[in-house]
């Protein structure tokens, strides 16, 4: 019987070596695997490459995996807002490597890693420092700079649900880049809230086959913060769960 359900998120993170490529899913904190971004701080793997949209937001998530010190290296489109002050210590303290890409080519590496793609032309970044030392061509009159694929040992990645088999549905945004990120990776790891028999998931609202999952761990409903305030989140069917409601 296929079964990859795991009983917690320290089994679920159990393995990855120090010096490993991670993919953490996430658009700032939209859809961050944050309860297993902690189990990976607990687990101890150090020397990592993170590929990510952002560097982190405040003092949790990825942000705090930055702050541990296990990250050598981000790939990421947007390191710096207003709250990407873990990431902006290390980075002007020459603590961590950045390799900074832009938010469409970050996106279209990794699904042409899924795909299969050796690389492919973009015209994203021509004439620009991100395309130094890149081959550049002509393709019908237009400029454009070779791209190779993102891959990854790992990926981290949240959905709203998921059943033993791996398949997996995504609640609104937070699907980001969780799809592409679960084709690019020899492992893929996921967070849901809630795990569901095989047969209960609608086969046209599954975004990610079981195909790509390697395990899944239920973590129980999501919820959010505002000012350090619980300010609201959904219950097991995706419906919004007001302040002071438990979830």
């Amino acid at each position: 019987m296929i079964d990859k359900t795991v009983m917690d998120a320290a089994s679920a993170v159990a393995g990855i070596p120090d010096g490993a490529t991670v993919m953490i899913g996430g658009f700032g904190r939209a859809g961050q695997p944050v309860e297993l971004i902690d189990a990976l701080i607990t687990q101890g793997a150090t020397d990592l490459v993170i590929v990510n949209n952002n560097a982190g937001n405040g003092d949790t998530g990825l942000a705090a995996l930055l702050a541990a010190g296990r990250v050598r290296k981000i790939v990421c489109s947007f390191p710096r807002q207003s709250d990407s002050w873990v990431f902006d210590d290390l980075y002007r303290s020459g603590r961590i490597e950045l390799e900074l890409v832009p938010q469409g080519n970050l996106a279209e590496r990794i699904r042409a890693a899924g795909a299969g793609i050796g690389a492919f032309f973009s015209p994203t970044g021509v004439g620009t420092s991100l395309a130094d030392g890149k081959e550049n061509r002509i393709i019908d009159g237009r400029e454009y700079v070779l791209e190779y694929p993102i891959k990854a040992d790992y990926a981290l990645i949240s959905a709203l649900r998921g059943d033993r088999w791996g398949n997996l549905v995504y609640r609104e945004t937070a699907r980001n880049f969780g799809p592409i990120m679960a084709t690019a990776a020899a492992i893929t790891v996921v967070q849901v809230d809630e795990i569901v028999p095989v047969g209960s998931l609608d086969p046209e609202t599954v975004v990610t086959p079981g195909i790509f999952v390697d395990r899944v761990v239920a973590v129980g409903s999501r919820s959010w913060l505002r000012d350090g305030e619980f300010v609201g989140g959904v219950d097991l069917e995706g419906r919004p769960v007001d302040a002071g409601v438990p979830a």
